[in-house]
């Protein structure tokens, strides 16, 4: 009985401790959030956001490979409206697609984070953002030098500073005076004199609406470039302003129907950037690589220390500014190229010129965003290559006569055959039939995954034959070709292209850098070297001659892809990669639309040659250097057809019976007599 009046009396004692410790807990708690806001009213009262009173921030600064400043980019050209010259349907139109509750937040939406929080966890991943007018307007001017939470939190200190110290009239004001439109247009002024020709408070809605739809990417959405898309774009946030209550069924109607009316051409920007396309790949690998957006690049005051040598992109400028280094075009469209000089040795992208004709900021870039299929250039990569590993030298003979696989029956340029013939004189000639009968014999597997290796991302749709000659699905750029090819002239060592090597604020902090390292090991030095010389000998006495460059030494690789219709007459695309031992260069040639009406007609010489007029003025002040010694050979410049060489043990190879059948049906390597082996030095497919 004492026992339990005992366990009687200590209980009230019991449940008072555990009151007094929850009331500790609650006063604590209580104390640690006043504490909380105290510090963060501190901080956010350190913020300094005067900065937004001026026109635009401090300058980015992009230097070249010795660390000379070369360029400043600033958008200090736009010029500023007040808020009354905003009209209200374009005041609707930005916040209905960019942040619903920017009149309601104060600064930071939490509706809006929780919403995307949940949206991007369903996905699995970032679908969409949670960021409000002001936070953008915060990161655009002060914060572009970092994408981690530590930026987040200042973004949310100086978001609600700009709050505190503007009223949202003044916020939304700021923002678009400042932020980029596409075309060379920065803020809302600009803007609608390069679309429309017209002052900002004579908008219309559907106006409006097409300008707030640019602000996501000014690129992708200019209605010049990509009309389809940015007239989508518009009908988005027009179905927004419709949901949000903005405007009623009617207005919607009516908008949702205009056409575009954009301008007939467009004004000249007056942007005068210099070396637009390497800025453009420049921006395209901050944001790819290191995570910043275009305004981060542009408003930032960074520093930008990159690959650039100055002299050869100029020299590159000068090339492609002078219409006779190319062929004719049609009257109504410029026949177009891409062009990449890429440094082999540490993957830095010397030049880059993405088009011809007038160059506006950030327009379609061909030197890296084309997708063209490689003809024959792909042959090196996906055929030779892994010939040579598999044991097969240059001097080994194929037959090429007429063949069929199971329906698909590759044709030589000009359907001609030329009975038994080398590697040498396959590879030099651009023989097409030989290259897949090759491929056949060694794997489509094996063609695949070298390519693989060359850096090269094809799909499952180019697990075929037509893989030797250059047919893919997707295609390649300029730049993907130039990477590849790095690999011969690196001894078989492959190092990805870039242009950007470090990136600091303006007071010298590393916001990122260029990790250095060995590259990626894609072939023997010896297979490296062997193809050299084969692709030398497309230079010397092939159908790659008018890429030739007085006293050095130059390999590389014609390719052209075939336009229906022609006969053989005309091509899609033209093609030249080659090499020097200190410089790689990829020159792609074709129309943007190709149909019936625009081909090319030139024969397969045309890229070679602006690839000599090119590679000519960017060596100009280089030093001359030779390729490295190919293994067993007594010169450099030995032709691999005369070089005597051991046979190689051809674990891959069939028995002579089986030669004997593959000669017979035209699945594989055999033997035969030679003929016609002269003709159509000058042509390849």
């Amino acid at each position: 009985m004492r026992s339990i009046l005992n366990q009687k009396s200590r209980k009230p004692k019991t449940v008072w401790k555990w009151k007094k410790t929850l009331v500790a807990l609650l006063l604590g708690a209580v104390a640690l959030a006043l504490a909380c806001i105290v510090i963060f009213n501190i901080l956010v009262a350190r913020q300094d956001v005067s900065l937004l009173e001026e026109p635009l921030p401090a300058s980015t600064i992009v230097y070249d490979q010795n660390k000379v400043e070369v360029l400043r980019l600033s958008p200090s050209k736009a010029e500023a409206v007040s808020y009354d010259s905003l009209p209200d349907s374009l005041i609707e139109a930005v916040v209905a697609v960019e942040d619903k509750r920017f009149f309601e937040h104060s600064g930071t939406d939490l509706q809006g984070i929780a919403r995307a929080l949940i949206a991007n966890m369903s996905s699995g991943r970032t679908v969409q953002g949670a960021s409000t007018i002001t936070q953008q307007l915060a990161k655009n001017v002060f914060l572009s030098q970092e994408r981690t939470w530590t930026r987040k939190w200042k973004e949310l200190l100086l978001a609600e500073k700009i709050e505190r110290n503007y009223d949202k009239q003044q916020i939304i004001t700021f923002y678009l005076n400042q932020i980029y439109f596409g075309e060379g247009a920065w803020g809302i002024k600009k803007a609608a004199e390069v679309y429309y020709g017209r002052p900002v408070h004579k908008l219309t809605l559907s106006e409006s609406a097409l300008l707030a739809g640019i602000i996501k990417a000014p690129s992708a959405l200019s209605p010049y470039r990509h009309p389809d898309e940015a007239k989508a774009r518009r009908n988005v946030v027009l179905q927004l302003m419709k949901n949000q209550g903005k405007i009623d069924q009617a207005a919607y109607s009516a908008a949702i129907n205009e056409p575009l009316s954009i301008l007939a051409s467009k004004p000249d920007s007056g942007n005068g950037m210099k070396y637009p396309y390497y800025i453009d790949q420049m921006i395209r690998e901050a944001g790819d690589k290191y995570g910043l957006t275009q305004n981060e690049v542009l408003h930032g005051g960074l520093r930008f220390y990159t690959t650039l040598n100055s002299q050869m992109q100029e020299a590159a400028e000068r090339v492609y500014a002078q219409d006779s280094n190319f062929p004719a075009s049609g009257s109504d469209q410029l026949i177009q190229s891409g062009a990449v000089l890429v440094d082999p040795r540490d993957g830095g992208i010397r030049a880059l010129v993405g088009g011809r004709g007038e160059q506006p900021f950030r327009s379609f870039n061909r030197a890296v965003q084309l997708k063209r299929q490689p003809g024959s250039t792909m042959k090196p990569i996906s055929v030779y290559t892994p010939a040579l590993e598999h044991g097969y030298s240059p001097d080994d003979t194929l037959i090429d006569e007429p063949v069929n696989f199971n329906g698909y029956q590759p044709r030589n340029a000009g359907g001609s055959y030329h009975g038994e013939v080398s590697i040498y004189e396959s590879v030099i000639h651009s023989y097409n039939v030989p290259a897949v009968k090759l491929l056949n014999e060694l794997g489509i597997d094996a063609g695949m995954e070298s390519a693989n290796r060359f850096g090269l991302e094809l799909t499952e749709a180019d697990r075929n034959l037509g893989l030797a000659l250059g047919g893919l699905q997707e295609g390649v750029s300029p730049l993907e070709m130039a990477e590849a090819f790095s690999v011969f002239a690196n001894d078989g060592t492959r190092i990805p292209a870039h242009a950007i090597t470090r990136i600091e604020t303006a007071d010298g902090e590393i916001v990122a850098e260029h990790d250095p390292d060995d590259g990626i090991s894609v072939t023997d030095p010896a297979v490296a070297r062997t193809m050299t010389s084969l692709l030398e000998g497309v230079v010397t006495e092939g159908t790659g001659v008018a890429a030739a460059l007085e006293g050095r030494q130059v390999a590389g690789k014609t390719g052209t892809t075939e336009m229906p219709g022609t006969g053989g007459q005309g091509m899609k695309d033209n093609w030249f990669v080659g090499y020097t031992p200190q410089l790689v260069g990829a020159v792609w040639l074709g129309y943007d639309r190709t149909d019936a009406s625009h081909y090319l007609t030139t024969t397969s010489k045309a890229a070679a040659a602006v690839f000599r007029t090119l590679m000519s003025e960017a060596l100009k002040d280089e030093p001359v250097m030779n390729f490295p010694k190919v293994p067993g050979t007594a010169k450099k410049n030995d032709n691999p057809k005369k070089q005597e060489k051991p046979k190689p043990d051809k674990k891959d190879k069939k028995d002579k019976e089986s030669k004997s059948d593959d000669k017979k049906h035209g699945d594989g390597p055999g033997k035969g007599k030679g003929k016609d082996k002269e003709k159509d030095k000058d042509k390849d497919d």
